[in-house]
């Protein structure tokens, strides 16, 4: 499938609480340019205060690669510096806003997934992949070391493992990438329509205050000591407990009534 020139490389449709992000470069393998990297910024910036949407997936048009990482005939259009820097951190400040989202965001893989375009899957929340899905930090192969996404891949799967992938630009299989942490879950392929939308709802049933706040603060405590973690994931607990949401899911469960339906947050 190709792409015309004026057509974007982002779509966006909103299906009820759920909000589906699709790159739409299929013919270039998806690869982020800064076109898409802005078009992602932008999109991540209006659903920072959408309260309708309570969850995000990210999905990509074509067969043939989730993402393929960094656009190398833009990178190789130039050889400014401030240019190839301006790129890199308008790219680091997207993936950073995927954390700040107070939605969970899913990665749906179904394809290939290198450098920068497996960057993207590490840094969403969740990543469901197809069986045939492949990533790797392909970047040592072309020459250039796969930095920026060494930041959120090796906190996916710690740094040995991470290290052996950009030391040798070697692809690994989804089950592979499912015991490494770096995705979430792996399904047929003819399924992982089904199988992340399926997930999707489920995210977006529950209580939307706990789940903003529960995210912001998993990821805070992740990068904590041990015991710093456990005394503020402690003091956010007791907070949460008070919350309107809390008391409703308690008061059903332990009197037995109906779930409640769940306000926005």
């Amino acid at each position: 499938m190709t792409v015309a020139p004026n057509e974007p490389v982002l779509l966006r449709r909103d299906d009820g609480r759920v909000a589906i992000l699709t790159l739409n470069r299929p013919a270039a393998m998806n690869a982020l340019s800064g076109d898409l990297i802005d078009a992602l910024q932008a999109e991540f910036d209006r659903l920072a205060t959408d309260r309708e949407i309570r969850c995000v997936i990210i999905e990509a048009q074509g067969e043939r690669a989730f993402s393929t990482g960094h656009d190398l005939r833009e990178v190789a259009s130039t050889r400014d510096y401030a240019f190839h820097r301006s790129l890199l951190t308008r790219c680091s400040a997207m993936m950073m806003s995927i954390r700040g989202l107070p939605q969970p965001v899913i990665a749906k893989v179904k394809a290939v997934a290198t450098a920068a375009g497996c960057q993207l899957v590490a840094a969403c929340d969740l990543a469901v992949a197809s069986e045939g899905a492949t990533f790797a930090t392909s970047g040592i192969n072309n020459g250039l070391f796969c930095g920026t996404p060494s930041v959120s891949v090796g906190r996916n799967v710690g740094p040995k493992r991470a290290l052996d992938m950009l030391f040798t630009g070697q692809f690994i299989d989804a089950q592979t990438a499912l015991r490494d942490g770096l995705v979430s879950r792996v399904v047929p392929a003819a399924d992982l329509d089904r199988e992340t939308r399926a997930l999707a709802d489920r995210i977006a049933a529950q209580p939307p205050q706990q789940i903003a706040e529960g995210k912001a603060m998993f990821h805070k405590h992740m990068t904590m000591e041990l015991g710093q973690a456990y005394a503020y994931a402690t003091e956010f607990m007791a907070g949460a407990i008070q919350r309107e949401d809390a008391q409703a899911g308690i008061d059903a469960f332990v009197n037995k009534k109906l779930k409640p339906e769940w306000k926005g947050r």
